[in-house]
């Protein structure tokens, strides 16, 4: 069958979007995968399938794939696109107005910026309060520091081939390990595409992330932050379980904000920059809730044919 699609991303995080208001959708972790591949699919860090949510009051429910076929829990970039994804069809009646999005990670609260023609440029997610406690990021690093009562696993080193790496652990809905990285000449040559130029940006983010992501520390695998503190703002590369290393990620923008603030580095509000662009993190005080503003973006649309 033939299937019609639309392609979106976030700052470069690119998703393969599903009409689910038009008809259900069922897909294999095999298809996913396939309409995920660059080379024979359409090509996209993950697929997600925008359909009617249970809850009265949600317009509209994320079913969010990884690109292996697995099922994520939540995807910053990805409620963005789906934001805009409903506004500009119509399922939203009064954008303008504010609306909620429902996610496996729970509802996500959403204001946007409109264009004269009513379509959605920017929105700001409310994502919620930052997750802590190891055992429900997860993480089996024991805590390490106390956040107002809570307690929290703060640059923590794991074993590891090569030095450095000191770990916060985070949850926006999926598990964030965050390290930062405050002297790149001190690493070693073998974490970097370019040891003559060391940098984040010659950083070896495949084969260090790929090392972490699946590591023990993380039961269900983690999302794996390298950031580097700068005077305009965090500078991250991210290298996404189930994906590799992707343009953007706005959980992960999220988490890297809420850990340089509890690690003393940032005040609560701050930029990150990621290879797509720039994320506004702003993580409130009286509610706890992180807030992430960003835009969105409808890259084509297209059919494919799944077996």
């Amino acid at each position: 069958m033939r299937y019609a699609f639309t392609k979106m991303h976030g700052l470069g995080n690119d998703f393969v979007f599903f009409d689910g208001f038009k008809q259900e959708y069922h897909f294999t972790p095999e298809q996913v995968a396939f309409v995920c591949d660059r080379h024979f699919g359409i090509g996209g860090d993950g697929l997600i399938v925008a359909e009617p949510s249970p809850k009265e009051g949600c317009a509209a429910y994320m079913r969010y794939y990884n690109a292996d076929g697995s099922v994520a829990q939540m995807c910053g970039n990805g409620v963005r696109c789906l934001a805009k994804f409903v506004v500009d069809r119509g399922y939203v009646a009064h954008p303008e107005q504010g609306f909620v999005l429902d996610t496996l990670a729970g509802e996500k609260g959403i204001s946007c910026t409109l264009d004269e023609d009513g379509k959605l440029v920017e929105a700001t997610v409310d994502m919620g309060e930052p997750i802590l406690v190891p055992a429900d990021v997860p993480t089996a690093l024991p805590a390490t520091a106390d956040y107002e009562g809570t307690p929290y696993v703060r640059e923590s080193r794991i074993d590891n081939p090569w030095q450095g790496f000191d770990f916060t652990c985070v949850s926006m809905g999926n598990p964030h390990a965050i390290t930062f990285i405050e002297d790149f000449t001190a690493l070693p040559d073998a974490v970097f595409t370019d040891p003559a130029h060391k940098s984040l940006a010659s950083f070896d983010v495949a084969t260090v992330g790929r090392f972490y992501e699946s590591h023990e520390a993380f039961p269900e695998k983690a999302n794996i932050e390298f950031v580097s503190v700068e005077p305009d703002g965090l500078h991250m590369r991210v290298y996404e379980r189930g994906d590799g290393e992707t343009l953007a990620c706005g959980t992960g923008a999220c988490a890297t904000a809420v850990a340089a603030h509890l690690t003393g580095r940032t005040n609560r509000t701050v930029d990150v920059h990621l290879r797509g662009g720039v994320l506004h993190i702003d993580w409130k005080a009286d509610t706890d809730h992180v807030f992430m503003t960003g835009t969105a973006t409808e890259a084509f649309e297209g059919t494919i044919e799944l077996v």
